[in-house]
This record gives C-alpha cells, structure tokens and sequence, in this order.
C-alpha cells in the first residue's frame, strides 16, 4: 500500500520521504511497552492496598471495597495532578498511568486547572468533562444496558 503511494508522488517527494524515513528515530517500543506495564501495575498494586485497608479497618467486604477504592485512587490522582507530579509519571509511564481508573481522574483535573483562569463555571464547569463526559455517558448507558438485559433474563427466569 505504501509503495502504491510512493509510485504516484513525483520524485522530488518521493526523495523527501525516503530522506525522512532515514532519519526518522526509532521508537523503544519493548521499552516503553514494560514502562507502561510495571507503573500501570504499580498503580493496581496500589489500589490493592489501599483495598485491603479498608476491608481490614473499616470492615467492609469484598464486595463493596471498589467504590471507596476506586474514590480514594482517584482524589490521590487529582492531587497529584494538582501539584505537577502525575504529569511526569505520564511522560515516564505512557499509556501505564493513563489505562487505570487514574487516567480518568488526571483527565477531569487537568482540563479543570486549565480552564480556571476563565472562571468558575465557564472555565472549570464548563470545560471539566470534556474529556471525561464522554467516558461518563458511554459508562452510564452501558451500565443502563446491562441492568436491562439483566433485569428481562430475570424475569425469563434465566438466571
């Protein structure tokens, strides 16, 4: 497909692209594929942590340990974003910090610092859930979905 390209390109393009190509830097894929897989763990192992404390302190159950775990990783993300420091753990990890629940966290926090010179509700409001709205209503309506289809199998005695 490439070499279709390249045929139909005058020459002096094709000479540039063979130029760029040279001179193109070869990305650490290996490199960056382990970067990205031990923070992204090292933030799962965190959150496993953090899991275990409350089941031990605060007596709750496997069952209802995600959402106080996932709140606390994500009000220590937006901390974190706030002061500078996840944005050089995303530079160093990739993809790794920004998979995990984190990633949704940094991403509603750094469009709200952003915003904030316009205002309160134009800046911050307004701008807050750009990025992070679409992965609330997606998660919302899929959610929707599956306590629907849950609900008929259900009533069909299915399940």
């Amino acid at each position: 497909m490439a070499d279709k390209k390249k045929k139909k390109l005058p020459p002096q393009a094709q000479q540039y692209q063979t130029f760029q190509q040279e001179r193109e830097v070869k990305r650490p894929i290996v490199k960056n594929c382990i970067k990205a897989f031990l923070v992204g763990g090292f933030i799962c192992f965190i959150g496993q942590l953090i899991s275990t404390f409350y089941m031990y302190f605060f007596n709750f159950t496997e069952q209802t340990v995600g959402n106080p775990t996932t709140a606390t990783l994500i009000f220590i993300t937006m901390l974190l974003t706030g002061f500078g420091i996840y944005d050089r753990i995303g530079q160093f990890a990739g993809a790794g910090s920004a998979v995990p629940v984190t990633g949704f966290g940094n991403a509603v926090i750094s469009a709200a610092i952003e915003h904030r010179t316009e205002g309160y509700v134009l800046g911050v409001g307004g701008n807050m859930f750009k990025l992070a709205g679409s992965v609330i209503l997606f998660g919302v309506f899929s959610a929707f979905i599956v306590a629907l289809i849950k609900t008929i199998l259900i009533q069909w005695g299915a399940i």
